[in-house]
């Protein structure tokens, strides 16, 4: 009896941390707090939003965290350029005074700030960077895609052909993030977060 009395607590002290979260992915919790923030940040500070929006913000978001995950594998968080940008930016923002150090907010800012700069330099080196210098593929999707392009030749439809296959190339690279990544999502917290 005693055991039962356990298990059943440590069932309802796991799902009780669970709770607060609207997502896990690859064992990292997204909070109901910091998943707000980001969508306050990203919505011009309205929290009003519909489930419908919740749901596709978040799916934003856990990209987004699977293209960090993929960079933090790859050792680019330990990069002396990136450590130093960190640095630069932290007291920048330390030499503000208008957030203490010790608050959620400061938190969030510098995780969100970490988080882009190594979204975005995994991204360069996945996507932007290939489309821009491997004219052999380019041509190949355009070749595959020409219906796409009308009457334009590759030369005429180039810019329009490299954001294409950057399109391509990330669908591709976050399918494939998502597969090697578990993630679990709480629609139920999402629904609590729904103002309709």
């Amino acid at each position: 009896m005693r055991k039962v009395c356990c298990v059943v607590m440590l069932s309802l002290f796991v799902n009780a941390a669970y709770a607060q979260h609207v997502a896990v992915v690859n064992g990292k919790a997204i909070s109901n707090k910091e998943f707000m923030w980001f969508f306050k940040r990203n919505h011009a500070g309205n929290a009003n939003a519909t489930y419908s929006e919740l749901e596709t913000c978040l799916n934003l978001y856990i990209d987004f965290k699977l293209k960090v995950l993929d960079a933090r594998e790859a050792g680019m968080d330990r990069d002396t350029s990136y450590l130093r940008e960190i640095e630069n930016y932290e007291a920048a923002l330390r030499a503000q005074k208008r957030i203490s150090k010790t608050s959620a907010e400061y938190s969030f800012i510098m995780n969100e700030y970490k988080e882009a700069v190594l979204m975005f330099n995994i991204s360069e080196k996945k996507i932007w960077e290939r489309a821009q210098n491997d004219e052999h593929q380019l041509r190949n999707f355009y070749d595959q895609h020409r219906s796409a392009y009308g009457t334009m030749s590759f030369e005429e439809a180039r810019g329009q052909v490299i954001a294409d296959y950057q399109r391509k190339m990330e669908e591709d690279w976050v399918t494939a993030l998502r597969k090697r990544f578990p993630i679990k999502r709480y629609q139920d917290e999402l629904k609590k977060l729904a103002k309709l």
